[in-house]
Protein backbone atom coordinates (compact mmCIF):
# COMPACT_ATOMS: atom_id res chain seq x y z
CA UNK A 1 0.00 0.00 0.00
CA UNK A 2 1.24 3.49 -1.05
CA UNK A 3 1.45 5.97 2.04
CA UNK A 4 -2.03 7.01 3.08
CA UNK A 5 -5.42 6.18 4.85
CA UNK A 6 -7.47 4.27 3.22
CA UNK A 7 -10.83 3.44 4.71
CA UNK A 8 -12.97 0.79 3.70
CA UNK A 9 -16.41 0.08 4.58
CA UNK A 10 -16.93 -3.90 5.25
CA UNK A 11 -20.07 -4.50 6.81
CA UNK A 12 -23.43 -2.25 7.63
CA UNK A 13 -27.03 -1.71 9.23
CA UNK A 14 -29.65 0.70 10.06
CA UNK A 15 -27.01 2.29 13.22
CA UNK A 16 -23.32 1.97 12.54
CA UNK A 17 -21.04 1.21 9.66
CA UNK A 18 -17.90 -1.40 9.81
CA UNK A 19 -14.79 0.30 8.38
CA UNK A 20 -11.93 -1.53 7.83
CA UNK A 21 -8.92 1.26 8.66
CA UNK A 22 -5.41 0.73 6.77
CA UNK A 23 -2.63 2.85 7.20
CA UNK A 24 1.09 2.85 5.66
CA UNK A 25 3.48 5.73 5.88
CA UNK A 26 5.00 4.27 3.12
CA UNK A 27 7.65 1.36 5.76
CA UNK A 28 5.53 0.25 8.39
CA UNK A 29 1.23 -0.86 7.75
CA UNK A 30 -1.32 -1.52 10.22
CA UNK A 31 -4.63 -2.29 9.48
CA UNK A 32 -7.53 -3.16 11.81
CA UNK A 33 -11.32 -2.46 12.40
CA UNK A 34 -13.71 -0.30 13.40
CA UNK A 35 -17.48 0.14 14.16
CA UNK A 36 -18.93 4.07 13.36
CA UNK A 37 -21.96 5.70 13.48
CA UNK A 38 -23.25 7.17 10.19
CA UNK A 39 -24.17 10.41 12.96
CA UNK A 40 -20.09 10.30 13.43
CA UNK A 41 -19.27 10.27 9.76
CA UNK A 42 -21.43 13.14 8.82
CA UNK A 43 -19.74 15.07 12.04
CA UNK A 44 -16.41 14.15 10.93
CA UNK A 45 -17.52 15.68 7.34
CA UNK A 46 -18.65 19.00 8.66
CA UNK A 47 -15.67 18.98 11.08
CA UNK A 48 -13.36 18.05 8.04
CA UNK A 49 -15.01 20.94 5.52
CA UNK A 50 -14.18 23.37 8.45
CA UNK A 51 -10.60 22.31 9.36
CA UNK A 52 -9.79 22.04 5.85
CA UNK A 53 -9.66 26.36 5.89
CA UNK A 54 -7.64 26.75 8.86
CA UNK A 55 -4.44 26.17 7.20
CA UNK A 56 -2.36 28.13 9.48
CA UNK A 57 -2.17 26.40 12.78
CA UNK A 58 -5.62 24.08 12.33
CA UNK A 59 -5.80 20.81 14.78
CA UNK A 60 -8.33 18.28 14.57
CA UNK A 61 -8.95 14.91 16.00
CA UNK A 62 -10.73 12.39 14.81
CA UNK A 63 -11.95 8.82 16.47
CA UNK A 64 -13.80 5.81 15.44
CA UNK A 65 -14.59 3.31 18.19
CA UNK A 66 -12.70 3.51 20.89
CA UNK A 67 -9.52 2.05 22.65
CA UNK A 68 -9.73 -0.22 25.21
CA UNK A 69 -11.19 -4.23 26.32
CA UNK A 70 -14.58 -3.04 27.14
CA UNK A 71 -15.27 -1.77 23.85
CA UNK A 72 -16.21 -4.11 20.53
CA UNK A 73 -14.16 -4.14 17.62
CA UNK A 74 -10.61 -1.78 17.66
CA UNK A 75 -9.92 1.85 17.73
CA UNK A 76 -8.67 4.90 15.17
CA UNK A 77 -7.53 8.06 16.08
CA UNK A 78 -6.01 10.50 14.40
CA UNK A 79 -4.72 14.29 15.20
CA UNK A 80 -4.55 16.14 12.43
CA UNK A 81 -2.46 19.68 12.58
CA UNK A 82 -1.32 22.24 10.21
CA UNK A 83 1.78 22.88 11.45
CA UNK A 84 2.94 25.21 8.73
CA UNK A 85 1.12 26.36 6.09
CA UNK A 86 0.67 23.69 2.59
CA UNK A 87 1.48 20.33 4.72
CA UNK A 88 -0.67 18.36 6.96
CA UNK A 89 0.94 16.25 9.68
CA UNK A 90 -1.35 13.46 10.52
CA UNK A 91 -0.37 11.32 13.80
CA UNK A 92 -2.44 8.07 13.53
CA UNK A 93 -3.16 5.54 16.59
CA UNK A 94 -4.66 2.43 16.30
CA UNK A 95 -6.01 -0.57 18.18
CA UNK A 96 -6.72 -3.96 17.21
CA UNK A 97 -10.17 -5.90 18.93
CA UNK A 98 -8.90 -7.57 22.36
CA UNK A 99 -8.36 -11.47 21.80
CA UNK A 100 -7.06 -13.77 24.18
CA UNK A 101 -3.51 -14.58 24.00
CA UNK A 102 -2.25 -16.87 26.58
CA UNK A 103 -3.75 -15.60 30.34
CA UNK A 104 -4.84 -12.12 28.91
CA UNK A 105 -6.66 -10.40 26.28
CA UNK A 106 -4.70 -8.37 24.16
CA UNK A 107 -4.45 -5.98 21.17
CA UNK A 108 -2.12 -4.93 18.61
CA UNK A 109 -1.61 -1.23 18.72
CA UNK A 110 0.01 0.82 16.36
CA UNK A 111 1.58 4.62 15.91
CA UNK A 112 2.21 5.77 12.81
CA UNK A 113 3.42 9.60 11.50
CA UNK A 114 1.70 11.01 7.97
CA UNK A 115 2.51 14.19 5.62
CA UNK A 116 -0.10 14.97 3.42
CA UNK A 117 -1.43 18.74 1.21
CA UNK A 118 -4.48 20.42 1.50
CA UNK A 119 -5.28 19.45 -1.84
CA UNK A 120 -5.14 15.52 -1.31
CA UNK A 121 -7.45 16.65 1.76
CA UNK A 122 -10.00 17.99 -0.26
CA UNK A 123 -10.01 14.78 -2.28
CA UNK A 124 -10.39 12.51 1.22
CA UNK A 125 -13.21 14.67 2.73
CA UNK A 126 -14.71 14.52 -1.42
CA UNK A 127 -14.46 10.40 -0.95
CA UNK A 128 -15.52 10.29 2.92
CA UNK A 129 -18.63 12.16 2.28
CA UNK A 130 -19.43 9.45 -0.36
CA UNK A 131 -18.72 6.65 2.06
CA UNK A 132 -21.10 8.12 4.59
CA UNK A 133 -23.89 8.88 1.58
CA UNK A 134 -23.25 5.57 0.40
CA UNK A 135 -22.60 6.20 -2.90
CA UNK A 136 -18.99 4.73 -2.73
CA UNK A 137 -17.01 2.02 -0.60
CA UNK A 138 -14.01 3.27 -0.13
CA UNK A 139 -12.19 6.82 1.01
CA UNK A 140 -8.20 7.28 0.69
CA UNK A 141 -6.62 10.48 2.00
CA UNK A 142 -2.65 9.95 0.34
CA UNK A 143 -0.10 10.62 2.06
CA UNK A 144 3.35 12.03 -0.02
Amino acid sequence: MKAGIQLTKVWFDDDVVELRVDVSDGNSFFSNRVYVGYSTLSEIVSELNVFRDQVYGGLLDIRFGEFGPEFANGAFYAQLHFAKPGKLHITCKQQSEFEDFSVMKVASEATLYLETEPVLLDNFISDLRGLHMEKREEAYLEAI
